[in-house]
């Protein structure tokens, strides 16, 4: 059993596949006397000196030399899994009255030391004991925040850094990496013990810069604690996770605390919406802002034409500063994503000339971001992509229609259960005004009624097409990979196949169980099965 239960009810990333890959391989002691300094409680005796070398908090990824955090969870307390964490070699445990008290700490055979909110101290320790605090040899560090957006840009970003011919690590939901190779990642972003530990991986292979997609559940949660980023960058803000902050203004308040001055150095803002011009106009760090809609900002995008499947445009900022990008992936919002990309790599300190060289002589905002506008066959063309909220599916959908007359735009998505339900009929009636045959289906249902849920979404496409008087065709089609099917099915050479919501995500998990799924594998087989010429792609799991 996991001690710590993440709100998408996945596990946190253990043993030798998980945490332990994530350490650096060195780690200078710290004595449990100092810890107990930096969160101000005494450590008497010879227990002053027990030396810590890692931090954990799940007895199953507890290394030699740990202090083991044990925090109360959704159905355990941590402090149940005391005995494993010792056996598997936690030096010291750190929990609450709470969890004390089921220990009996007279009768551990390690330091318990006690504390009023674990929590809120658990990732100030990890930058202490992983030495991951700002300062020399440490990765310059970007991290991006954002509705939509948050993994293209981090891509972006990394690409771009390459280009310039600096080492770079990524921690985001894809994948982790720290100069090696890839980790698949189950959150999007880490706990703060392995957030902190992969700092320290990434400045002990000598990696100049890492990128970072800050969530607001890691804020919420508390999984970015100590970090100070370099540069922090907003996309933009719109519906989603109203499950967990209720109202738009509880969730721009905690997307905010990533721009106050103990999170960021330097900011970069997109002020496409309201929220970002408010953000602009609210952050204590120095601000630098972004428009690719018109409006008033200290860099600005213009020029915009297409350039095969993507676009090439101007970017113009202060001094009479132009550079003149390119990208090749598809929709307006890559083009916004590869700018605030090329601006935070600026406000790093970059050099614009050299930035522009880069760009001439790698193109890197072209680089392939598994699941995001991620193409799996050009006749039809056949595109999976991430677009789980009612804006993001909108952009996605405008960007893959095709001008052609002849050519039909044809959806796959459902809605995720157990997570904001108000979006539901929304995204129905997007589908339904902007593409010419809608298949509703299943996301993931988690521990809710699948039926209940693509009914949510069949109300608000079926009234939209009802009102509008639209053409569309609306489809209710499970499982999702009959759904799939039923696209290929429909589609002619012509036509486009938009599967939306899942992007790379290989599972789906419902009644607790997951079941084996990616949308790219099920679309490519259907494609292949009617004869459609599938793209090999290495990005698209076997």
């Amino acid at each position: 059993m996991t001690e710590i239960n993440p709100p998408n009810n996945r596990a946190v990333p253990e043993g030798p596949a998980g945490q332990g890959r994530f350490r650096p391989s060195v780690v200078e002691p710290v004595r449990l006397a100092s810890i107990g300094e930096a969160i101000d409680v005494a450590v008497p005796g010879p227990a002053a000196g027990v030396e810590v070398t890692g931090i954990s908090l799940n007895s199953r990824a507890v290394e030699p030399g740990d202090l083991y955090v044990a925090l109360p969870g959704a159905t355990r307390h941590g402090a149940d899994f005391v005995p494993q964490a010792v056996e598997a070699g936690a030096v010291a445990v750190l929990t609450d009255d709470a969890g004390a008290r089921l220990l009996a700490p007279a009768e551990t055979p390690v330091p318990v030391v006690i504390v009023e909110s674990p929590r809120n101290v658990v990732g100030p320790l990890s930058a202490l004991i992983y030495r991951s605090q700002p300062g020399a040899g440490q990765p310059q560090l970007f991290g991006v925040t954002g509705t939509n957006g948050k993994t293209t840009t981090t891509y972006f970003i990394n690409s771009l850094l390459r280009a310039l011919g600096r080492s770079t690590g990524l921690i985001g939901t894809i994948e982790i990496h720290a100069g090696g190779d890839p980790i698949p990642s189950l959150l999007t972003t880490p706990e703060s013990t392995d957030v902190h530990a992969l700092l320290a991986l990434m400045r002990e292979r000598g990696l100049a810069a890492a990128a970072m997609e800050v969530s607001s559940h890691a804020i919420s949660f508390q999984r970015v604690d100590g970090v100070l980023f370099d540069v922090a960058g907003f996309t933009n803000l719109t519906q989603d996770h109203l499950d967990l902050h209720l109202t738009m203004d509880d969730y721009f308040a905690t997307k905010a605390e990533l721009f106050t001055p103990r999170r960021a150095r330097a900011a970069v803002v997109t002020v496409d919406d309201e929220w970002g011009r408010q953000l602009a106009g609210t952050t204590a760090v120095p601000v630098t802002t972004l428009s690719t809609a018109g409006a008033a900002a200290d860099w600005t995008v213009s020029g915009t034409a297409p350039r095969g499947l993507g676009t090439e445009f101007t970017l113009s900022g202060p001094d009479g500063a132009r550079l003149t990008l390119h990208t090749g992936l598809p929709g307006s919002f890559n083009v916004a994503n590869a700018a605030l990309a090329a601006v935070m790599v600026l406000t790093a300190g970059v050099d614009a000339a050299a930035l522009q060289a880069a760009l001439d002589e790698s193109d890197p905002f072209t680089v392939a971001v598994p699941g995001r506008m991620q193409l799996v066959s050009a006749q039809p063309a056949a595109i999976v992509d991430f677009a789980h909220n009612t804006d993001a599916l909108a952009r996605a959908l405008e960007a893959v229609r095709s001008p052609e007359k002849d050519s039909n735009l044809i959806v796959v998505f459902g809605a995720t259960g157990q997570r904001d339900q108000g979006k539901r009929p929304a995204m129905g009636a997007i589908a339904a005004r902007l593409a010419d045959t809608v298949i509703i289906t299943d996301d993931d249902p988690h521990d809710e009624d699948p039926a209940a849920i693509r009914a949510d979404v069949l109300a608000g496409a079926r009234e939209a097409q009802e009102k509008g008087s639209l053409a569309c065709e609306v489809l209710e089609v499970f499982p999702r990979a009959e759904a799939i099917r039923r696209a290929v099915e429909l589609a002619r050479p012509q036509d486009t196949i938009l599967v939306a919501g899942r992007g790379h995500e290989v599972w789906q998990e419902v009644k607790g169980v997951n079941h084996a799924l990616d949308d790219r594998v099920e679309l490519r087989s259907a494609l292949t099965a009617r004869g459609f010429n599938a793209l090999q792609d290495d990005r698209i799991e076997s």
